[in-house]
């Protein structure tokens, strides 16, 4: 299977817990690409349903994609940690189990990063609903974000995410009840990386009640913890959850109003 995309290869990174609804879809949205230069490193992380049945069938067919099954159950970060060390592109691509790629998203970020010579990009969004129906509203993203505008909202979606693996290698700061792939993308920055953003709603994130900060409550709280997290003080972490909050509400208030918005949760509202 010759690649249409060449080199550099991109090694696609996938945490799946319990994911057996969805995780046909997301598999087949990275099959679907029209890059074909890519790998897909599945991490199953001890589910209690068919998820690793599921991913096994794709593993089978196809020799680019990879499943591994963890013994015991250890959370997305860990998850990400074991399959970067298996990962053999130089560039890295998340995609959780339950959200979607369209086809020319890797094709088009990688041209994008190209363009600019950009070592770290993202990508704007659209939104499913449980039922893979979508919602009528976009999340726009700006050509470039820095540290202090990321601080004011998280708009790096981890599944429209496009990196070297080189900045992976030393910026994993973790901690219990924060959102770490918000914290690294907030330590990229602060550490001078530039993150460029590409205005096309290349993923379809899906808004599920099961994601684990569907509760607004509980994702504020990991959202001030995240903040602590990178080395804020009390007083800038409440200045910016203030700055959180007022976006947060907007950004809810966008998707509920763009469809049949059945009161389901929001992995990064």
């Amino acid at each position: 299977m010759e690649p249409l995309c060449g080199k550099p290869a991109v090694s696609v990174i996938m945490p799946a817990y319990n994911a057996g609804k969805y995780i046909s879809e997301a598999v087949r949205s990275v099959i679907s690409q029209s890059c074909r230069s890519w790998e897909l490193i599945i991490i199953d992380d001890c589910s209690s349903d068919d998820t690793a049945d599921a991913a096994a069938v794709f593993s089978a067919a196809d020799p680019r994609i990879k499943l591994y099954l963890n013994e015991t159950n250890i959370g997305a970060r860990r998850s990400r940690e074991r399959a970067l060390k298996a990962a053999r592109g130089e560039w890295i691509a998340f995609l959780d189990a339950d959200d979607i790629w369209e086809e020319d998203k890797l094709q088009k970020q990688l041209d994008f990063a190209a363009e600019k010579n950009a070592e770290f990009t993202f990508t704007a969004s659209s939104f499913i609903d449980e039922k893979s129906i979508p919602y009528g509203w976009i999340m726009n993203v700006p050509e470039e974000t820095d540290y202090s505008g990321l601080l004011k909202q998280n708009i790096i979606s981890c599944s429209s995410v496009l990196l070297k693996k080189q900045l992976l290698l030393y910026n994993t700061p973790s901690g219990d009840g924060t959102h770490e792939d918000y914290a690294l993308w907030l330590t990229l920055l602060r550490n001078g990386v530039r993150a460029y953003g590409l205005d096309l709603p290349l993923l379809r994130y899906r808004v599920s009640r099961e994601s684990k900060s569907g509760n607004k409550f509980r994702s504020a709280i990991m959202t001030y913890r995240t903040y602590r997290l990178v080395g804020l003080s009390f007083f800038e972490a409440a200045r910016a959850m203030f700055s959180y909050a007022l976006r947060s509400i907007r950004k809810y208030r966008n998707i509920r109003n763009s469809g049949a918005y059945a009161g389901s949760g929001d992995k990064t509202l």
